[in-house]
């Protein structure tokens, strides 16, 4: 079962006064000034930071499996979340494959169709969880014109959890229909949010508010575009988290007070439920980053193998 399954039809995010949302178009903005690029060099102290915050990155360059990780570099396959004793080590989802020289750098992910099944990298010691103050980042590219790509349905490029999107997770999503927008999820526990559920979550309220949105997102067929979830203090009554896209900001959380609750063992970071494009580099790491290391990660012209050289 993949996510869309998941996910109800819920009331439109900009359309219900009630509903509070983050939503900043991407499209006619010229009261930003170009940013300046910063010199990304071995000096450079933005990429010994980094380095020193790489918890997982996959380049695709060399095989399915995670090029550098603290925990388990190996990517597994598994026909829905609560067969994970059923998980195969590998690559065992149609429509998914390694494809040559396609990606930002070298090879990328590519998916074809929208199929059954889930492929994931465990998240122990992948992911830098706390039950106190947790912070990190997430990192990756896309490639993609959600317009004509993309099956009906939510779609989500990323999703890491140890249950579903609705509880304890941090996912990038599509919405269902066109014009699509993308909107960056940082869900507490569901118990904490929504103690008493009535309905589908999407058409919650409570559930709408946390999400923080991006109209007219910079998504085109055989451009790349850079994702980058970037949280802090979670798991406190002042947690925050942001989205950026090529380097910049597009839409932030504050006052993240829910608990997120995993049985670590179980947490997964989910790639391509319902996604049909180009991914490639993903990384994560286990500090919120700063805006210099946010536009070092962008910049980077050999990718993040640049900082392992």
């Amino acid at each position: 079962m993949i996510l869309k399954l998941f996910k109800t039809p819920y009331i439109s995010l900009f359309c219900a006064t009630a509903f509070v949302i983050t939503n900043i178009s991407c499209k006619n903005d010229t009261s930003k000034k170009e940013a300046i690029t910063p010199e990304v060099t071995k000096e450079n102290p933005a990429n010994a930071s980094l380095k020193n915050a790489l918890t997982l990155y996959a380049s695709f360059d060399n095989g399915i499996n995670a090029d550098f990780a603290l925990g388990d570099a190996q990517l597994y396959s598994v026909p829905n979340r609560k067969a994970r004793d059923s998980a195969q080590i590998g690559l065992h989802k149609e429509g998914v494959r390694i494809a040559e020289g396609a990606g930002k750098y070298g090879n990328g992910l590519l998916y074809t169709e929208d199929s059954k099944g889930y492929i994931y990298y465990p998240s122990k010691n992948n992911i830098a969880y706390n039950t106190e103050s947790w912070e990190g980042a997430i990192s990756f590219w896309l490639s993609l014109d959600p317009a004509t790509d993309l099956d009906p349905g939510y779609c989500d490029p990323i999703q890491i959890t140890d249950v579903s999107y609705n509880d304890a997770a941090i996912w990038v999503d599509f919405t269902k229909e066109n014009p699509r927008d993308f909107r960056l999820g940082v869900i507490g526990d569901r118990d904490s949010w929504n103690p008493t559920p009535e309905g589908p979550d999407n058409e919650n309220p409570i559930f709408i508010e946390q999400l923080a949105g991006v109209s007219n997102p910079p998504f085109a067929k055989g451009t790349w575009t850079h994702i980058l979830i970037n949280y802090t203090s979670l798991n406190t009554d002042h947690g925050k988290a942001a989205l950026y896209m090529n380097g910049e900001l597009k839409g932030i959380r504050k006052d993240i007070k829910d608990p997120f609750t995993w049985e670590l063992e179980k947490s997964n970071i989910y790639l391509g439920l319902g996604y049909i494009g180009l991914m490639d580099e993903l990384s994560i790491y286990n500090k919120h980053l700063s805006q210099e290391e946010i536009t070092t990660l962008y910049s980077l012209e050999k990718g993040v193998h640049q900082l392992l050289d």
